[in-house]
């Protein structure tokens, strides 16, 4: 936090920075400081969150390990509802089409759930991955053909796309807000009862857990936080791949110190990969979801070729 504070494409002395929180003078510094990175250090901190505990969330709910929002579909519904948007309704700034992402991807969400079994994904975890690659294709072609024969919300659409901190604002962060400490405190209310799900449903009745109820909540408190997360930020890929699988290496697989650890490693990450595109692209910026990607894309062939997927 405060490297993402201190350290941008405009290079401004560590006085200043601190001059700009404590003296506000309305400089050019002071705007830098106080109107545009604190507000995206702020964002980051609970997008990122959102997207470690979301992934944690995911990959207990389908047992699947490569589960994340990106994989399942959500990243695909937020683009298809903010395209549509932005072409038949004339939305165009952030704090307008926040609404519409947010609805598109637990719209897609619910779809794959739906399409990937339901109630017996206890049964088949892969077929919520194999629903959600197939929703997603889907929602993308459709998000491709609308671009192309509208050219404005093409141009309008690209800069959600790349998955980005910068130019979001306050007001954006105030929308998503109440949905991302919601699934928060949900998924944080869980956590017990989750470790009990990963023995069995038999076994988790008998440790007085309804296995419905903690799968429900999972969903919701799951859509609520990468819904909220990608209205945001975009589709910032890979942090809610990653760091859960960084947070199983170090605390082992207690479903309570893995979320806790990855509300706080995901951040980290984030703000991280946001900080390097500011200083590698100077003097303009590389956007926070290109360097995730890089980052991510390599881990992610890395678990596919190792790690053995429930059939």
């Amino acid at each position: 936090m405060v490297a993402s504070v201190a350290l941008g494409a405009r290079p401004v002395p560590l006085g200043h920075v601190w001059a700009a929180l404590t003296d506000y003078d309305g400089s050019s510094d002071a705007v830098a400081v106080r109107d545009l990175r604190l507000p995206r250090t702020l964002l980051g901190v609970f997008v990122g969150a959102a997207l470690g505990v979301a992934g944690c969330l995911m990959q207990a709910l389908t047992r699947n390990p490569l589960a994340e929002p990106g994989v399942l579909g959500v990243n695909a519904g937020a683009a298809a509802a903010i395209v549509s948007a932005m072409s038949f309704l004339g939305v165009t700034a952030p704090a307008g089409y926040v609404w519409f992402a947010m609805a598109g991807a637990g719209g897609a969400f619910a779809l794959v759930y739906l399409l990937g079994g339901g109630g017996r994904i206890k049964e088949s975890p892969a077929r919520l991955a194999v629903a959600g690659t197939a929703v997603g294709a889907a929602l993308t072609g459709f998000t491709s053909a609308v671009v192309l024969f509208d050219s404005t919300a093409f141009d309008q659409f690209r800069f959600w796309a790349v998955g980005a901190l910068a130019d979001r604002g306050m007001p954006v962060f105030w929308q998503v807000a109440p949905f991302l400490a919601g699934g928060l405190l949900l998924a944080a209310s869980i956590g017990p009862a989750l470790n009990t799900l990963a023995l069995g449903d038999d076994q988790s009745r008998s440790l007085g857990s309804n296995p419905l109820v903690v799968r429900g909540t999972a969903a919701l408190a799951a859509v609520a936080l990468s819904a909220g997360a990608t209205a945001a930020a975009g589709p910032i890929g890979f942090v809610g791949l990653a760091v859960p699988h960084a947070a199983r290496f170090i605390v082992g697989a207690d479903e309570r110190w893995l979320m806790a650890f990855s509300a706080l490693a995901a951040p980290s990450l984030l703000l991280i990969a946001d900080v390097t595109g500011r200083v590698l692209g100077r003097p303009g910026e590389l956007e926070t979801g290109v360097v995730t990607a890089m980052v991510g894309a390599p881990l992610f062939i890395y678990l596919v070729r190792r790690l053995r997927v429930p059939a």
